[in-house]
């Protein structure tokens, strides 16, 4: 195969030969063809090298960002420069420039705007009169008017103790917590909640004496009650069920629950009185995975949470997709902070599985795939992108199962990753990391 340099010789060579018409046909084509050729093979250089420089400038005005409002302007871009040029290799690249201009935060946020440019010397479109082609890019970092709230549902179901998933993930999970925390300039400016969940979610028991509670369908018998009711009644103001059992006695509740009474399993609405159907619904799964974490920036108790978790029961995707949109509210039942007027907020759930829906509250066995339960996770889905929130999914398919058609029709934008190994975990939670580490970049 020709050089680039062996094409030019050639067409060089041709253009000075004399016999017949080939040579005068050739010198009025020649041109053109290697104008056309060159086009392609130089733009797209230009565009691999601009790529680059993008990436390079996002990452470097994050980097300045953290520690700008205690540097001058002229030691933020002599900063900036040298993490864009630690960042940045593309030696082939002539006439590099970049700039930094920092704007301090006055109450909207402060800013850091890098501008960067660059000449791509041509090496065939010089021959039709162009030796190079100019490019430039541009990033801006916002902090303190651009915040984050990431709810991580996570699959805890018994299939995660195969095959070195559940170390995978708990590696890949603790991986893009350093990785987002890493962008926050000031507290608060990313805030994440992790939510194990089988066919139950662990809210913990602090809610018990809460008069939205619903105990109609709790035991004590340590399995998953599909539909099963206490077979007398129960005084819901005393907070305890009447089954004839001191076992039953609500300070023996291991904090599980179950799907809310449709249509609110759904829906974002928070427990109240009226309607009943809003009520958390009690269960006292044997089965209940780790105690869930609400929205917070203490990275090492997430973390802990994250070693924490064990794998253990069906699979129920909905619930825990529900419970990490709760985690994202200003409202009961989790009550994330309020946000604050004049800051843009970016909320994201990532929902990771490893397995197709089994079991809820009214549906499913345990073992067999639930079409049922995939409906009412799709109406979920379609409320909370609805509500403006990012969901990313990943499937984790060890198994052979098929594609899961409800985890790619649930993601935001195409946001969905299959993986059929457990080291696939940490590429799917890194491209995650990267796609929200860029929304971090406000241009």
């Amino acid at each position: 195969m020709l050089s680039v340099s062996g094409i030019i010789a050639l067409a060089r060579r041709f253009r000075h030969a004399t016999a017949g018409n080939v040579a005068v046909i050739f010198a009025i084509a020649i041109v053109p063809i290697i104008g056309f050729i060159g086009a392609a093979v130089d733009y797209s250089r230009v565009n691999n090298a601009r790529t680059a420089m993008q990436a390079a400038l996002d990452t470097a005005a994050l980097m300045i960002s953290k520690d700008a409002s205690g540097l001058t302007a002229a030691q933020i871009t002599t900063r900036a420069q040298g993490y864009f040029n630690a960042l940045y290799n593309h030696p082939e690249i002539g006439s590099v420039t970049v700039s930094a201009v920092y704007s301090a935060n006055t109450g909207t946020g402060g800013q850091i705007v890098m501008n960067g440019s660059g000449t791509m010397p041509t090496a065939l479109m010089k021959v039709a009169g162009y030796p190079s082609i100019d490019f430039g890019v541009s990033s801006t970092t916002k902090w303190g008017s651009t915040k984050m709230r990431v709810a991580m549902a996570l699959d805890n179901t018994g299939s995660m103790a195969q095959s070195g998933k559940m170390p995978a993930l708990q590696t890949a999970a603790k991986n893009l917590i350093d990785q987002l925390s890493a962008t926050a300039v000031t507290d608060g400016d990313v805030l994440i909640s992790i939510i194990p969940f089988a066919a139950t979610v662990n809210i913990g028991t602090s809610f018990k004496t809460q008069p939205w509670m619903d105990w109609s369908n709790w035991s004590s018998n340590g399995s998953i009650e599909n539909g099963w009711t206490c077979s007398t009644t129960y005084n819901s103001r005393q907070q305890k069920m009447v089954c004839g059992s001191a076992a039953n006695n609500i300070n023996n509740w291991n904090g599980c629950v179950m799907d809310r009474t449709q249509p609110y399993d759904t829906t974002s609405d928070a427990p109240a009185l009226l309607p009943v159907g809003t009520w958390l619904a009690a269960d006292q799964s044997a089965w209940c995975p780790t105690q869930m974490m609400p929205l917070s920036s203490d990275w090492t108790s997430l973390k802990s949470k994250v070693d924490a978790m064990s794998p253990s029961g069906a699979t129920d995707q909905a619930i825990g997709l529900q419970w990490a949109w709760f985690s994202l509210l200003s409202q009961l039942p989790l009550s994330a902070p309020a946000k604050t007027v004049n800051v843009t907020y970016t909320d994201a759930i990532i929902l990771m599985s490893d397995g197709l829906n089994t079991l809820d509250r009214w549906y499913g066995d345990g073992s067999n795939p639930s079409t049922q339960v995939d409906n009412r996770q799709a109406l979920l889905c379609t409320n909370i992108k609805a509500a403006g929130v990012k969901i990313y999914t990943i499937q984790v398919n060890t198994s052979g199962d098929p594609e899961s058609a409800i985890l790619k029709s649930c993601a935001s934008d195409n946001q969905f990753f299959s993986t059929t190994t457990a080291s696939g975990i940490a590429s799917a939670f890194d491209a995650i990391g990267a796609s929200l580490s860029k929304l971090r970049v406000a241009k």
